[in-house]
């Protein structure tokens, strides 16, 4: 008899730590290893499933780091640890870091984009010999909105990273104030073909950035970007995540932009 793919598994949380007001990263129990730029979909029993990028993996667990904005993601943050989450999964096309061996690597990411990409950080912090380069560039509305301080604070020892704020508020004490888009010059850039960029964030965002680094001579080619759009089944059925010819939740989330700014809805 065939297993119905909609149904989740349940899988205990193990961890949780609160990063703002509203976002909390949940370490949940996992036998199996997905691919970094993957989402789950997570559901919560009688209210309801929402899809979910995964922040964080090791052995025998994942991180999801939810923000508090809807029913289902509210309810997950009225769980405790040791409580039960149901997860189906991993679905979407990831980032392969084969394609990234050797080379200078530019990460721009704004807002909750950064929970999706600090798998990747975190694989250069403990293996730095597998590329040349990596540059980070972090963008926030304001210094309360900081997810992942302390893991921004090691990789500061590491790696060249611009973080910034769009508005100071009076409390921040960080070097940078405004958007990420006007500190894109302040990242030296490599030779075309020994260099990428991953952009992840707001649409409007992605957009504008992308363009920075394309106006620097970046093409298309080398820039990444992860999309995120309604994401429903996570098996390309109901269509709701689809633009034009791509399914998001299956040819992405994550894609080349020469393929992605051509998404028109």
């Amino acid at each position: 008899m065939n297993k119905n793919p909609l149904t989740p598994k349940p899988h205990k949380i193990i961890g949780i730590n609160r990063e703002t007001g509203l976002e909390s990263t949940f370490r949940i129990e996992m036998d199996t290893a997905p691919v970094m730029g993957q989402f789950y979909m997570v559901s919560i029993p009688r209210i309801g499933e929402m899809p979910i990028s995964i922040s964080g993996i090791g052995q025998g667990w994942i991180d999801m780091t939810i923000r508090n904005v809807g029913n289902v993601s509210q309810a997950v943050h009225f769980l405790n640890k040791e409580s039960t989450l149901y997860l189906r999964g991993p679905y979407g096309n990831g980032f392969n870091l084969e394609e990234f061996k050797g080379q200078h690597l530019v990460i721009a990411a704004g807002g909750s984009g950064i929970a999706p990409i600090r798998p990747i950080v975190e694989y250069y912090y403990h293996n730095p010999d597998e590329i040349d380069k990596l540059d980070l560039l972090f963008g926030f509305k304001t210094p309360d909105t900081i997810m992942f301080g302390k893991d921004i604070k090691r990789w500061k020892e590491r790696f060249k990273t611009i973080l910034t704020v769009d508005d100071a508020c009076g409390i921040w004490d960080g070097e940078c104030v405004g958007l990420i888009t006007g500190y894109v010059k302040d990242i030296k850039l490599s030779e075309y073909d020994k260099m990428d960029v991953i952009i992840i964030g707001p649409p409007v965002m992605i957009k504008f950035t992308a363009a920075e680094f394309i106006k620097r001579g970046v093409s298309k080619e080398r820039i990444i970007v992860s999309m995120e759009r309604r994401m429903s089944c996570g098996l390309g059925k109901c269509g709701h995540c689809k633009i034009g010819e791509y399914y998001i939740c299956l040819d992405g989330p994550v894609f080349r932009y020469n393929d992605a700014f051509k998404m028109v809805d």
